[in-house]
């Protein structure tokens, strides 16, 4: 018999079209419909539907404290697509913090991947350790670029690169310990 005390740290890769919820009002597809475990799991933090990558879901409510809470700096990694060519001075104000309506951002780590201008898009890696609502995607609205796709690659060193999108793992010992 399993017990059902037992912690459980999971981390997917969210597809596009999923709600990061567990039970949606609307009968839309929840990540928990990805995952399924014994146990009662809960989403660490979100991502909204339009968003996909790392999600981690566990049973425990202490490490989803400590990796919510704003005061513990848990760096998120984004890759980021936006329509146009960025300017360094883009990238600039992305780097030290942009006002978001409710909130100025604290400064960012920002590189760009790849720029394209037959398809007129630039590819950005962004990492914040804030996560507000919809921040990456507020914070390029702000320097005026809209947000082509969105993916959280890493949560602090837990990355989702080698896990196809839609698929899920334990989290290693030394993952959960960081």
């Amino acid at each position: 018999m399993e017990n059902s005390d037992e912690k459980v740290y999971i981390l997917l890769n969210k597809p596009i079209g999923y709600v990061t919820t567990a039970k949606d009002q609307y009968n839309r597809d929840t990540v928990l419909d990805l995952v399924k475990v014994k146990q009662r799991v809960v989403p660490v933090g979100r991502l909204d539907m339009y968003t996909s990558g790392a999600l981690i879901l566990t049973n425990d409510g202490d490490f989803v404290y400590k990796y919510t809470h704003p005061k513990h700096e848990i760096n998120k990694t984004y890759t980021v697509t936006v329509k146009g060519i960025i300017t360094s001075e883009e990238v600039e104000q992305l780097k030290n913090g942009v006002d978001i309506g409710d909130y100025v951002t604290r400064p960012a780590k920002v590189k760009i991947l790849k720029t394209d201008t037959e398809k007129n898009i630039s590819r950005l890696e962004i990492t914040i350790h804030e996560g507000k609502n919809r921040q990456i995607r507020r914070m390029c609205e702000a320097i005026g670029r809209k947000v082509l796709a969105l993916h959280r690659s890493k949560i602090g060193n837990i990355s989702v690169k080698d896990l196809p999108l839609g698929k899920w793992r334990y989290l290693h010992k030394n993952e959960i310990m960081n």
